[in-house]
């Protein structure tokens, strides 16, 4: 089996409903244009990625990665990661495009195996918990409103993403943790909005609650700030989201005594193969790798990793909805298709493949 063709096809896809992560730090997307990679063998399989940044992927495809990829064997995977990071020294890829071709090679290899990607993947679970992970709302009293919405949803766990002030974040997660008792499991994101010294103070307040974890309070180009924070603060830290080098950084700060959990996915950590790496990777360390963000990949990577505990679920709204993959129960099932299943996610989304009459046309 051989890459005969690496298509890509811009599409345009809508505005989400408008919300923040924290002060300072827009959340929802504007809309714009994405990329739909496609990598095609000689006997007809496809294997599907995507890429919210259409536009750079289209070029960085034309102009370095579909040369590499043409005449290759598509289930050499680990051969074709490793030249995406030898074309990362020569580009310098946003983190976002590091795993796209390893996606769509999972996907087509997981096609071929006539198996979901998880079960490819060797498969731990069929069902996992969903927390909700809330966006930025107005108000502590908002918040408690939000969080008894998600409990009689069924969601077994809640992550606050709140202001991003030390000090009102403090109060909040204390007040939170008041307001749902003692026993159910609170988890706090920063989205890197701290320095050290009021990372420090949150984190202990933090700790006092409770909380199950503290993630990325900090941003992750300094890991000597994070070994820091672990020497000041009791409660576990979860690192390692965003920063650039797949399981090379997160064996940094595993090294540095930062990390109790560490972030994994699909779409910031080189794709699926980089993704398993960091979960093993912290399984030798008997730390937890808790995948990152929603969606199918995620459903996949859930069901496929043994040390993840949880499903992320992001709750825009209020009135909250649940997320439809998410069953009364709180839980999450393993998804049912062949390969990742992006054919069928992609038409009920409907968004708009561009033509030549729209100026944007197929690589």
């Amino acid at each position: 089996m051989k890459i005969t063709e690496v298509k890509v096809d811009l599409y345009n896809y809508p505005a989400q409903t408008p919300f923040k992560w924290r002060f300072g730090l827009p959340g929802s997307s504007p809309g714009g244009i994405g990329a739909r990679l496609q990598i095609i063998t000689d006997d007809g399989l496809e294997g599907w990625a995507f890429c919210s940044r259409g536009k750079i992927f289209q070029d960085l495809i034309d102009r370095r990665i579909r040369p590499e990829l043409l005449g290759q064997d598509p289930l050499q995977r680990e051969w074709l990661w490793h030249r995406m990071w030898e074309l990362d020294r020569i580009e310098e890829f946003p983190i976002y495009v590091l795993g796209m071709v390893d996606i769509a090679l999972w996907d087509l290899a997981a096609k071929a195996a006539n198996l979901p990607l998880y079960k490819l993947l060797g498969g731990f679970r069929t069902t996992i918990p969903a927390y909700a992970s809330t966006v930025t709302f107005s108000s502590i009293e908002e918040y408690l409103d939000v969080a008894d919405q998600c409990i009689a949803l069924g969601y077994p766990a809640l992550k606050l993403h709140a202001w991003g002030d030390a000090r009102k974040d403090a109060k909040l997660g204390q007040a939170l943790r008041q307001h749902v008792g003692p026993d159910y499991p609170l988890m706090y994101d920063g989205s890197a909005g701290f320095d050290l010294p009021d990372a420090v103070y949150l984190g202990r307040a933090l700790a006092e609650a409770n909380y199950l974890w503290y993630e990325e309070p900090l941003r992750e180009f300094n890991v000597s700030a994070y070994r820091r924070l672990a020497e000041m603060v009791e409660i576990p830290l979860n690192v390692a989201e965003t920063s650039d080098g797949a399981h090379m950084n997160t064996a940094d700060f595993i090294a540095m005594g930062c990390a109790t959990f560490v972030r994994t996915s699909a779409g910031l950590r080189g794709g699926v193969t980089g993704a398993m790496r960091i979960a093993h990777l912290a399984d030798a360390f008997r730390l937890r790798a808790e995948v990152h963000g929603e969606g199918l990949l995620s459903r996949h990577l859930c069901m496929a990793i043994s040390n993840t505990t949880y499903y992320e679920s992001l709750v825009r709204t209020n009135p909250v909805v649940r997320a439809p993959e998410i069953d009364a129960n709180g839980l999450v099932h393993a998804p049912t298709g062949i390969g990742v299943g992006f054919e069928a996610d992609f038409a009920a989304s409907g968004s708009a493949l561009l033509g030549s009459k729209d100026l944007v046309t197929r690589a």
